[in-house]
């Protein structure tokens, strides 16, 4: 069969009854039975019940999701499917509620469709699945059932999380829109813990556009929504102090995007980010170790020979943070905030890399989390814009990110940048 429709296409048809709900899920479910072997998104899928709730929802649903299927990384509580955390620990948790985010979206008419596959408790340890675009590399991580269902055409939306990368690199790695709003826009109640002042809920889809409506109502933010806008935002091509982690791929795909813009009459500027700023990185990893290590203490004293070993790792790194080592990391993201609009001035996002190149070949790991860990601590808005690929065909996305609680801005400006990039 064809694609699905996109998300705003397939509300449009529903809202106008050229298109049913039960039809809608019923051209995922045929989609997922097609590929799923090769691709291996989903960690919990029932199609009976899928299209017994497709049913109801045409009968008696109402709201802007009315029937838009959605996939719900397997971080993220439903209280009626099961809910792992990617961890064998958990493998027969059912919880007793939906997280808020799950439940903001039923509310609104969604189809939740089942849940995707993540990594161990959304670190580094990879689940089953495959990058649809080359089945032998990794779709990234954590959300990496998510990135490949929508990249695959199986579902329109996809919940994802993001605590260093994991919303912005599948997406660069599927080639998909990925949104990681500034940190606590979409609630995170129900959302398993990794660290609590990282952790943000974020959204998959096949366009910008899709993923800026779907995050408008799940927040009750309309202005969220992204219409066919004729803007050309003023951008800061930022190469960041990370630009030596840039594969030669993703150096290219900036440049290339950077000269597509320019040709198109946008505003570009090269910005260079403070000296002060260098330490964001490794502030980022000291503050994501040492909430890490206090979140799992649970499992650490229940069950520490069932975490995967990246994690125990991680968890031992945790613990041998000095609580004032803890305190200054914070400090520093603190300020650096306090600056971002300085660093900005008047342009309306910087354009930095979204991994660092096409997605590696293998399976044992879902690459570097490099180009986002800063935007993750800072609490920014930011979105990988997809559309170019690499020197191997695959995808590389380019991320627009912008000033903490600016997050329309930086989405109109990621869906111009995604038009300009496609030649519109």
């Amino acid at each position: 069969m064809t694609r699905i429709p996109t998300a705003l296409d397939a509300a449009r048809r529903i809202a106008d009854g050229s298109l049913t709900c039960e039809a809608l899920a019923r051209a995922c479910l045929d989609r997922i039975a097609e590929r799923e072997p090769a691709v291996q998104a989903w960690q919990h899928l029932d199609p009976d019940r899928v299209l017994e709730a497709a049913r109801l929802n045409d009968r008696s649903a109402s709201g802007p999701l009315k029937g838009l299927p959605v996939g719900v990384k397997d971080l993220i509580d439903t209280g009626d499917m099961p809910t792992t955390y990617g961890s064998a620990i958990y493998a027969n948790h059912r919880p007793a509620r939906d997280a808020a985010c799950v439940a903001l979206a039923r509310r609104a008419g969604a189809l939740i469709l089942g849940k995707t596959v993540t990594t161990e408790f959304a670190y580094f340890q990879p689940g089953k699945t495959r990058n649809p675009h080359d089945p032998g590399r990794t779709p990234g991580g954590s959300s990496s059932g998510s990135a490949a269902a929508v990249a695959d055409g199986m579902v329109p939306l996809a919940f994802a999380t993001q605590t260093a990368g994991s919303v912005v690199r599948p997406a660069s790695f599927c080639g998909v829109a990925g949104y990681k709003p500034s940190f606590g826009l979409i609630d995170r109640t129900g959302v398993r813990p990794f660290a609590d002042s990282l952790d943000t809920v974020g959204v998959l889809a096949a366009t910008v556009e899709d993923a800026a409506f779907f995050a408008s109502v799940l927040t009750g933010r309309p202005n969220l929504r992204v219409a066919d806008e004729a803007v050309r935002p003023r951008i800061g091509l930022c190469r960041t102090h990370e630009w030596h982690a840039a594969t030669p791929a993703a150096q290219t795909v900036i440049e290339e995007a950077a000269r597509r813009l320019r040709a198109a009459g946008f505003d570009l500027r090269e910005v260079a980010l403070p000296e002060g700023w260098r330490g964001l990185f490794e502030a980022q990893k000291t503050v994501m170790a040492y909430e890490c290590a206090r979140t799992f203490a649970p499992e650490t004293q229940a069950n520490p020979d069932r975490l995967g070993a990246r994690l125990r790792d991680l968890i031992e790194t945790g613990w041998a943070v000095a609580p004032e080592a803890y305190d200054d990391a914070k400090s520093l993201a603190a300020e650096a905030r306090s600056g971002f609009a300085d660093v900005l001035g008047d342009l309306d996002v910087l354009l930095t890399p979204s991994a660092p190149g096409e997605a590696p070949e293998g399976l044992d790991a879902t690459g570097d989390p490099v180009f986002s860990r800063v935007w993750t601590l800072l609490g920014a808005p930011s979105v990988n814009v997809p559309g170019l690929t690499g020197p191997s065909g695959q995808p590389v996305g380019v991320q627009a990110v912008g000033r903490p609680g600016d997050d329309r801005r930086v989405l109109v400006a990621s869906a111009a940048v995604a038009r300009a990039l496609a030649g519109a």
